[in-house]
């Protein structure tokens, strides 16, 4: 094995540094989240002399709110997948004219900023008798997942030979069958990088959650976090226990699709 140079040991050293430097904040959240209440305030000592659940445990009785956002995200996901998926199949597939123009104008329905939408959704949303509901949210947010899941797959379904689908076709395979069984497993990675980018942007949306709903019954992480600090007292440890927690969906989910990202990092990295 071929010894580590002087520079190569400074350079693991200084992205050692970096990288403490960068997970301070979370390292300093998680000894809060275990602190007593009687010791937040106290410095030093920075330890907690003891640990306790207390926080995790006044966090967990408001459970329901992070199954709000899990149900949101997972349904936001789903939709803006599906839709997604056959949007950009039809405009990489299918003869549509000026379909370059067509992808433009849907990539651009993003550039509106949620703050210059947000009033007359409300208004539709009240008047439709949707707010403070899940189907509030997922409808909005849908909306806005929607034109990136098409424009990011339409850029990978381009990369699938349409050749495959016209040999299965030879071979007496229906179009559906051939997009089951050809199509979709060579746009796994580009399926996992989309339903990521959607179930964070869900899992992380602040503003349309905070104005269309109302009660706990509808609520989600980012909201309930903003609206922890009392009137007299900010309740530290509960803020960080529930930091903890919202944490832990989106990074079992990249774990879960992180074969998939790679691959597509790689796949896009290799394009031509």
């Amino acid at each position: 094995m071929k010894p580590t140079s002087p520079l190569g040991r400074l350079r693991d050293g200084l992205v050692l540094v970096a990288f403490l430097l960068y997970a301070t904040p979370f390292l300093w959240q998680l000894l809060t989240a275990f602190k007593p209440e009687a010791e937040l305030m106290m410095l030093p000592p920075l330890l907690p002399t003891r640990l306790t659940w207390e926080h995790f445990r006044a966090v967990l009785d408001q459970s329901v709110i992070l199954v709000n956002s899990l149900g949101v995200g997972a349904i936001t996901t789903a939709l803006a997948l599906t839709f997604g998926l056959f949007g950009a199949y039809g405009l990489t597939r299918y003869p549509i004219p000026g379909k370059g123009l067509l992808l433009l104008f849907i990539v651009a329905g993003t550039a509106f900023p949620q703050i210059a939408t947000v009033s007359p959704l409300f208004l539709l949303l009240r008047a439709l008798g949707l707010r403070d509901t899940w189907l509030a949210l997922i409808l909005a947010n849908t909306s806005f997942a929607l034109p990136l899941v098409i424009w990011l797959l339409t850029g990978f379904l381009q990369e699938v030979p349409a050749q495959l689908e016209e040999a299965a076709a030879v071979d007496g395979a229906s179009r559906p069958r051939a997009f089951r069984w050809i199509v979709l497993p060579l746009l796994a990675p580009g399926l996992a990088s989309a339903a990521l980018l959607t179930f964070l942007f869900s899992w992380n949306e602040f503003l349309f959650a905070y104005t269309f709903t109302a009660t706990e019954a509808s609520r989600t992480v980012p909201v309930a976090l903003a609206l922890f600090p009392g009137v007299f007292e900010v309740p530290w440890g509960d803020i960080a226990a529930a930091s903890m927690l919202a944490s832990v969906p989106p990074v079992i989910l990249v774990i879960v699709l992180q074969r998939y990202l790679v691959r597509g990092l790689l796949g896009g990295a290799l394009r031509e």
